[in-house]
């Protein structure tokens, strides 16, 4: 029987060993890691993967993107993806610093207490990584998002991006730089996801319990103090005032699983590329 082997590319010194351990307990065969992948150097390594097999061996093979800079992973599956020559290629996934499996997991979460079309969203820090792809996969379910930033122009490049990757219109940057702002935007959402930087609270516990019309609140930093005052990172649908809130661990489950079955869906074909959507597809499949 044809073993299954993972190529792990990360951008930094070091492979992620929490991405290698995921690999492993998903049941891949054999690990190959590769650190300080930089984009001239992928090439060789996608066409070692891709030569060593032919025919229907070719889908026991497959590539992992991962490492801590998500800009640099991104161009590093754009150089994989155009390194295959038609048919001969090798399944894709991109998750660089968990950044699709915790943006869907969160976004699925969400889900569960509200119908996402329709819903009026703001995501907090939502220019970073995981802000921006919870802010795409709200969109494309139909949500009206309000992308926060403490700089409009940064928000409204992220939201430019997001719309030019997906065609989603319903994105609207606004900048944060007050209390009183915060609460503001705060009045009418029904979801509120926070997506700052670790250690950065964006939004004060009173002020979310005051939120009339408030249905999730999902805290997305796990290092104290938390992002949105209120919520544990162990919180998994506690109640907040008339909601219910998550903290990062509280939706760690449902991204832990994502990330498993992700991996074990690429040996399937060899022609599958998980990035945002197909991660977020999988993630939804779970529930």
């Amino acid at each position: 029987m044809t073993k299954r082997i993972l190529i792990q590319l990360d951008s930094d010194p070091q492979p992620s060993s929490f991405d290698s351990v995921v690999a492993i307990d998903s049941g891949v065969d054999h690990l190959l890691r590769y650190g300080q992948v930089l984009v001239s150097g992928v090439v060789p390594l996608v066409h070692g993967a891709m030569f060593t097999r032919g025919g229907d061996e070719l889908r026991n093979t497959a590539i992992f993107v991962g490492g801590s800079n998500v800009e640099l992973a991104e161009n590093l599956l754009a150089a994989c993806r155009d390194a295959f020559f038609g048919p001969v290629r090798v399944s894709l996934m991109m998750d660089a610093n968990g950044c699709n499996t915790t943006a869907s997991a969160a976004v699925v979460a969400a889900g569960r207490h509200i119908p996402l079309s329709g819903a009026k969203a703001v995501v907090l820090g939502g220019t970073g990584p995981v802000g921006r792809r919870v802010s795409q996969l709200l969109a494309a379910d139909g949500a009206e998002v309000r992308l926060t930033s403490r700089s409009l122009e940064r928000a409204s490049h992220a939201c430019e991006q997001i719309i030019g990757k997906s065609g989603q219109a319903s994105i609207q940057p606004l900048a944060v730089d007050s209390t009183h702002a915060v609460e503001t935007l705060l009045s009418d959402a029904q979801i509120v996801i926070g997506c700052g930087a670790a250690g950065v609270e964006l939004v004060d516990q009173e002020t979310v319990e005051r939120m009339s019309r408030l249905e999730v609140a999902i805290d997305l930093n796990a290092v104290p103090p938390a992002g949105i005052g209120g919520i544990e990172v162990t919180d998994k649908a506690k109640p907040l005032g008339t909601g219910v809130a998550y903290g990062a661990i509280g939706v760690g489950g449902l991204k832990m699983k994502t990330h498993k079955a992700a991996l074990q869906s690429l040996f399937e074909s060899n022609d599958r590329l998980l990035d945002a959507e197909e991660i977020y597809a999988i993630a939804k499949a779970i529930g």
